[in-house]
């Protein structure tokens, strides 16, 4: 009762009440001494009623503010339910779509900070691994009696790393700009002959050191409808993935074809194909597959498929029947 008469407002009404009995009640007295006390009475009466719903309702409020206290405070479960009269009701139900998408918004953040954190330390292993043959190879570089051999050999080593840690840097820039959704793709019409001269034209190189030859079947005017430079990027790095498995004398295969729905690229190789318990994790981010080498990230396929997912395409790993990796990219002509 102590804590409904702090109640500014139940003071306020309790006053216009008591005024308005007043009033009345002298009224009637005006007319005769019995309608004066009856109305007096009555009003009284319907005070005490007023006030004893206010406190009713005072109760109600108060135990669905100590509820909601409960739950800001860690509380695993809620039950609003109980609170299920009048104006009550109607609060309890906002309430408790609140409360739902207050947790489900918590539980998202827990896990983007468990992702973050563990995104964060294979990010530093990454890096740590070309920083320190950098500092070994400039220490070794100081060296005073170094041979002019062993000099150049080590300025190769540390212009390869150099080149590493920038692919590296610049892939995860990459995926932190699509994850963020800052990336404005600008979707235009190309061929597939167009893509895969783009995607390829970066690996011309190390395709000729490796002796690995690249067949392009049926790569012609197939139409897409995409960011050229960003789908580039993605096949390119499915590409690099294909050249970097396949041993000389082999192959790295292209092949267009297109239906009323997609246009699709099928690109295989001759290597020795991917293993069957590195399918499933093969575009997840920092993986590195069991026959992975010596220089890979795993963030080249999973920044492959980031995009191809923002394009409105699909990308699908498999071993092929005659032996050798197998991915399949569907650009299709509708949104999926």
């Amino acid at each position: 009762m102590k804590r409904l008469l702090r109640n500014a407002a139940f003071r306020r009404e309790s006053l216009l009440f008591l005024a308005l009995g007043a009033a009345l009640g002298g009224l009637n007295l005006a007319v005769s001494r019995a309608a004066g006390a009856a109305a007096l009475i009555t009003a009284l009466a319907l005070y005490v009623l007023y006030v004893c719903l206010s406190l009713l309702h005072y109760r109600q409020m108060a135990a669905l503010a100590d509820e909601l206290d409960r739950i800001v405070h860690g509380q695993e479960s809620f039950a609003l339910d109980r609170f299920s009269e009048g104006e009550l009701s109607v609060l309890q139900s906002e309430l408790s779509k609140l409360l739902v998408a207050l947790r489900s918004q918590s539980e998202s953040l827990k896990a983007d900070r468990v992702f973050l954190a563990g995104s964060l330390a294979d990010i530093s292993h990454q890096l740590k691994t070309p920083l320190t043959s950098m500092n070994l190879a400039a220490a070794m570089l100081a060296e005073p009696t170094l041979s002019e051999e062993r000099r150049r050999e080590l300025a190769r080593d540390l212009q390869r790393q150099l080149s590493r840690l920038e692919w590296l840097v610049t892939a995860l820039l990459k995926l932190s700009r699509l994850d963020a959704g800052t990336v404005e793709l600008t979707p235009a019409v190309f061929t597939a002959r167009e893509l895969v001269d783009a995607a390829a034209q970066p690996l011309l190189i190390a395709l000729e050191v490796r002796d690995v030859a690249l067949c392009r079947e049926n790569v012609g005017v197939q139409e897409i409808t995409a960011d050229l430079a960003w789908c580039a990027e993605a096949v390119g790095n499915i590409l690099k993935n294909c050249l970097e498995h396949t041993p000389p004398g082999g192959r790295v295969t292209v092949t267009a074809a297109e239906t009323a729905i997609y246009v699709e690229l099928v690109i295989s190789d001759t290597g020795p194909g991917i293993a069957p318990e590195d399918l499933p994790h093969l575009f997840e981010r920092f993986y590195r597959g069991r026959d992975a080498g010596a220089q890979s990230a795993g963030i080249g396929l999973a920044l492959a498929r980031t995009i191809l997912q923002s394009s409105n395409a699909t990308v699908k790993a498999e071993n092929a029947h005659a032996g050798g990796a197998r991915f399949t990219v569907r650009f299709y002509k509708g949104t999926v």
